[in-house]
């Protein structure tokens, strides 16, 4: 399911904090192991392997020490110490060692990739950099050099550079799983979401147990929104015995695209068994305990386990911040950084999840940490994107337009930067937000006709509803990282349902969005110069609102068009005497200095499908009923729809 709201999910960060990388394979001839170097050296590294895997950094540092003692020119063994002293929040040392093993071997990859994930811990990507394409490129080439690298190109926006370093890898008929992945995800960032699935598929039937390109499939099918074909793929290696938590999670979200909730959870906690700092399998998790029990104590179990083995591991901390702050937690999220963030080395991007946080209340403290950031890493977009917000908080619009400006140069089609772009405009009294906010004649509210074989719009709508109904759960809560408040939201992409009902909806909207795009026409404006290319559903789901529902003003990040369709509507919003339910444009989702109010309000009707760009802020008012609200939603961006 794409993330729809720029909420408490909206970073814009993907790269990891440092994290020594153990145990990595011994290599006698280039690591410097003494010639009378005894012969149960390789078996002590493998016992200081089992450690630093167990979390147990304190009794490997200690062993470490000693085989640094008894064999000071062994490479290998002083990387594990550095990576370990890292992990323990001892960086100067850790360089130290590191820089000292690189004079004894120069060329070893995985001592410049280590150092380089060091660097870029610190904020140092440009001495970084040149490290990790050594590494890259070395005899013989580190793959996770290659994949840091490219992750780091995608972060700073840079996918056709970051596919230069990981294809060659791909390219070999041995495929290590990480890069596939990364492949694979490089490929969807650059819009060749169906080359990464063709080039998958291919490499997974001439290897049909190879769990690599069984994963990097599976991600590629996901980003084309077959969640639930993804999940078989996974589910077929893993009925052969084939086990590795990347599969278990490829499986546990198809079965989450398929509703099937419990066992997802059971899929979620045996990839966590396996791979227990698996990020995005935390997140998942702690989406399915909070929805099925809205207790966030128990949705941050699992992350508070792994914690208590791996206290020092930031992005650990940092996940476990942002689903406190996804559930509405925004101080306690700030409060489970704060320490972290006054370590003299800490990573731009934990000052960035922590900047996230305070944003909500404290728009001064983020700014604060996005300065920082930035300082450390003056090419982190993520860090630039939360100093124009957080500027935008303390009044700074001037400031915050030129961040922007100088972001969208790079990212012109980001929902979310258009729309913190348009609030500098407003706060400026620049004449540019009317053109790009005309509310007026952007938002585009239509009547729905009946598709066959109803007659009618009451009938249609009746049976729609019921199919509905049937997805949400009447006990459960809004999901995580979302901008609802008291409801529930399905997670299966609809435009993939196989109810009658739900089917012909999607077909009915075909016609409204053409109209809408001729209604807008071309230009070259953020909407209409992407109008021309088509168009396709990028994602669609339900909200149904209990008493005192509402949505927090938000943006579609990763949309183009937007929309709301109203199905079943509480009778004190067709009362027409007040703004309850309605929904409003205008109101930044983000602290500003002077405050900001709603600009437009659209008041909705059963039946009626509002279009509009997804850069709009965009909310819902309260209402008071017993009745439920229940709307479906969808993005669509430019292109075809693939057969």
């Amino acid at each position: 399911m794409p993330a729809r709201s720029a909420g408490a999910d909206r970073t814009g960060c993907c790269t990891e904090v440092f994290r020594a990388r153990i145990p990595l394979h011994v290599d006698p001839v280039r690591t410097g192991i003494p010639v009378s170097a005894p012969p149960d050296l390789l078996e002590e590294m493998r016992a200081i392997g089992a450690l630093l895997q167990a979390g147990q950094l304190g009794p490997a540092r200690e062993r470490l020490e000693r085989v640094r003692e008894a064999h000071p020119t062994y490479v290998e063994g002083l990387r594990l110490l550095a990576g370990t002293r890292m992990a323990l929040g001892e960086t100067a040392a850790a360089e130290a060692l590191l820089r000292h093993a690189l004079e004894l071997d120069p060329n070893w990859p995985p001592t410049l990739t280590t150092l380089a994930e060091l660097l870029l811990a610190g904020g140092r990507g440009d001495e970084a950099e040149p490290l990790l394409r050594r590494a890259a490129t070395g005899s013989p080439a580190d793959p996770r050099a290659a994949w840091v690298l490219a992750r780091r190109y995608c972060d700073s926006g840079q996918p056709a550079q970051a596919l230069q370093i990981v294809a060659p890898f791909c390219a070999g008929e041995r495929l290590d799983g990480a890069l596939a992945a990364q492949h694979a995800a490089t490929l969807v960032a650059l819009g060749r979401a169906q080359e990464a699935v063709a080039f998958y598929q291919a490499r997974s039937e001439r290897s049909p147990d190879d769990p690599a390109a069984a994963q990097a499939l599976a991600i590629s099918l996901g980003a084309t929104g077959r969640a639930g074909d993804a999940g078989r793929v996974a589910e077929r290696l893993l009925k052969r015995g084939i086990r590795s938590a990347p599969l278990w999670l490829a499986y546990a979200r198809g079965l989450m695209a398929e509703g099937a909730e419990a066992r997802a959870e059971e899929a979620l906690r045996e990839c966590l068994r396996l791979d227990p700092r698996l990020l995005e399998a935390h997140k998942h998790l702690a989406q399915q305990v909070w929805v099925r029990s809205g207790e966030l104590r128990l949705a941050t179990a699992s992350l508070d386990e792994a914690l208590a083995k791996f206290a020092e591991d930031d992005a650990l901390w940092g996940a476990k911040a942002a689903i406190l702050q996804g559930a509405g937690d925004a101080r306690g999220a700030y409060a489970c950084l704060a320490p972290r963030t006054e370590r003299p080395h800490a990573s731009p991007a934990l000052l960035v999840r922590a900047g996230l946080a305070a944003l909500e209340f404290d728009p001064d403290a983020a700014l604060t940490l996005a300065e920082k950031a930035l300082h450390a890493d003056p090419g982190s977009a993520p860090a630039r994107t939360l100093l124009a917000a957080a500027e935008l908080g303390v009044g700074r619009a001037h400031s915050a337009l030129e961040h922007c400006e100088q972001l969208l140069q790079a990212a012109p089609d980001d929902q979310y930067l258009i729309a913190l772009y348009t609030i500098a405009l407003r706060l400026l009294g620049d004449a540019r937000y009317g053109s790009l906010c005309d509310y007026a004649n952007l938002v585009l509210p239509l009547t729905l006709s009946a598709p066959p074989p109803w007659t009618d719009l009451p009938h249609f709508l009746a049976d729609l509803r019921a199919a509905l109904n049937r997805l949400h759960d009447p006990n459960g809560h809004a999901l995580l990282f979302q901008s609802l408040r008291r409801g529930t939201e399905t997670t299966q992409d609809l435009t993939r349902s196989r109810d009658p009902a739900i089917q012909a909806l999607f077909g009915a909207f075909r016609a409204p969005i053409e109209r809408y795009l001729q209604h807008i026409g071309r230009g070259d404006d953020p909407l209409r110069r992407r109008n021309g290319a088509g168009w396709r559903f990028n994602g669609s789901w339900s909200v149904r609102l209990r008493d005192r529902g509402f949505h927090m003003s938000h943006v579609h990040p990763r949309g183009w068009i937007s929309s709301a369709c109203y199905i079943e509507l509480p009778d004190c919003m067709a009362e027409g005497r007040s703004d309850q339910g309605i929904l409003s444009f205008g109101q930044p989702g983000i602290l500003t200095s002077p405050a900001l109010e709603p600009e437009h309000a659209v008041r909705p009707e059963p039946g009626m499908l509002v279009l509009f760009p997804s850069y709009f802020w965009h909310g819902t008012v309260p209402f008071e009923s017993p009745q439920a609200r229940l709307t479906v939603a969808f993005d669509a961006v430019p292109g075809r729809s693939a057969p």
